[in-house]
């Protein structure tokens, strides 16, 4: 029985935008395949893939970079010149090499390395021009060998192959890039190439082989599904499809435990204003202080006007799991009862902080607290706090589902205080204790049992009283559902 697909064609990739679509409209190919020209398909893929993975050990030997270069280039990047190695890397952006004191000639040092990696560049050279004919030559009769096979299954269906030859020739163009690849490698002659541009090309073609490369017919709509289908897959991007219809979307997936649950977590929601890359979301106002960039509300008065919505794709879920972090900016005072009139009012400005609802109307998620201060008593105090503030007063439909923290010593002055991040269960003044030992602290967690709903989720940032008086800016927001 034939197969029926949705495949939309491949996206460029922008940092700030991320992927975008290619097509004039958004009218999917609607692709019917065979059990057999599925097979072949998939052998071809593979053989790319595998192919890829033949091009990175050829980088490797071109590269020819033995234990003793790379002492050479550490001790010669200690001088005034800073040499940077291609490669991937990992999650801490401020690992480096310490810089030595010692004194060198940083011209001398790297004539010496030159001259000692360039000695055998032409046996490297010969080896890679080799490897690169063989490889040549094997993409191109694998290639040839498929089409043959799969026109064979199809030549008495004009639509089917039309659809196959728009499949091989999306692998083809991959091929062909992998080919031109392996040319920039045959013709490295100096250590002027750009290895750091090869390595990128081939993991542009590794995205568009692994967006071809699907095991099932239909694209997964969670990651759950993909959990549950795929016990072993790692936490990263994957393809999926909305259940409420539209285009394919790429959505990351967290594949390991999170707040006491398995994997398979489909994050809906992500900021990260330590990331250069990243701005604040429409409507909210950039915070910039000792190299801290957060997000606040826009300059004016009292309300939750600083709001995001996040769609749930369709996903239905009955759990809800994450973390935010933000900073206190002058007087805020949590759920104080002392100040403003909506203090009971789920949709108005009950709390100094950050509220995360879900659907409409809105029902009460979790609420992030901010609090006057974290070692001297004041009535403003979190509500947690050892004693707690006398004007707090935690909302029914609130409950238990909040965290609170303040991030000011004593008195707070007006400025954004960017030393201690609010819930994140650290720097926790005398006065915090119990609030910091809040259970699962920075992760929230809501388990509605059985019940299930596909809401989106809204998160606003409130307070009652006018920016310039109290704020809390968000720095850092991920947030899952299950």
């Amino acid at each position: 029985m034939d197969n029926l697909y949705e495949v939309n064609e491949l996206q460029d990739y922008d940092d700030r935008k991320g992927f975008v679509d290619n097509r004039v409209d958004d009218t999917p190919i609607k692709i019917h395949q065979s059990s057999s020209s599925y097979n072949f398909g998939k052998f071809g893929i593979s053989l790319l893939i595998i192919v890829a993975l033949m091009i990175f050990f050829a980088l490797g030997i071109v590269l020819g970079i033995t234990t003793a270069t790379l002492s050479q280039v550490s001790s010669i990047s200690s001088c005034d010149a800073a040499v940077e190695s291609p490669g991937i890397t990992g999650s801490d952006p401020t690992s480096g090499t310490t810089p030595s004191t010692t004194q060198c000639n940083c011209s001398a040092g790297f004539d010496v390395l030159l001259h000692e990696m360039t000695q055998n560049d032409q046996d490297l050279r010969n080896q890679v021009s080799q490897l690169s004919d063989v490889i040549r030559n094997e993409v191109q009769v694998q290639m040839r060998a498929i089409l043959n096979k799969t026109t064979a299954c199809t030549e008495n269906d004009i639509e089917q192959t039309n659809i196959t030859e728009t499949l091989l020739k999306t692998t083809g163009d991959s091929a062909q890039k992998l080919i031109n690849i392996i040319n920039t490698l045959s013709n490295h002659h100096d250590t002027s190439t750009s290895t750091a541009g090869v390595v990128n090309d081939i993991l542009l073609v590794a995205q568009e082989l692994l967006v071809l490369h699907n095991d099932t017919g239909a694209l997964p709509t969670s990651c759950q599904q993909i959990k549950s289908q795929e016990p072993n897959s790692p936490s990263g991007v994957y393809l999926t499809v909305p259940l409420n219809g539209g285009t394919a979307i790429y959505t990351y997936c967290n594949m390991d435990e999170l707040c006491g649950s398995g994997g398979g977590w489909t994050r809906l929601a992500y900021l990260d204003m330590s990331d250069a890359t990243q701005n604040c979301p429409s409507g909210f106002r950039l915070y910039q202080t000792g190299g801290v960039r957060a997000c606040g509300r826009p300059s004016g008065g009292a309300g939750c006007t600083a709001s995001i919505q996040f769609p749930s794709n369709g996903i239905s879920y009955s759990q809800i799991c994450g973390r935010v972090t933000g900073y206190q900016y002058y007087t805020p005072d949590a759920v104080s009862i002392h100040n403003g009139p909506n203090h009971n009012n789920l949709n108005a400005d009950y709390v100094d902080g950050v509220s995360l609802t879900r659907g409409s109307p809105r029902q009460h998620v979790w609420t992030f607290m901010n609090g006057f201060s974290d070692t001297t008593y004041y009535p403003d105090n979190c509500p947690c706090a050892t004693p707690p503030g006398s004007y707090q007063q935690v909302q029914s439909f609130v409950g238990t589902n909040y965290f609170c923290e303040s991030g000011a010593s004593g008195f707070p002055g007006a400025t954004l205080h960017t030393s201690d991040p609010l819930w994140d269960g650290q720097g926790c003044g005398s006065n915090e204790g119990i609030c910091c030992a809040a259970s699962g602290l920075p992760w929230f967690h809501r388990d509605y049992g059985s019940t299930t709903t596909n809401d989106y989720i809204e998160l606003r940032v409130c307070g009652d009283e006018v920016t310039s008086n109290e704020d809390t800016a968000v720095g850092f927001y991920e947030i899952y559902v299950k």
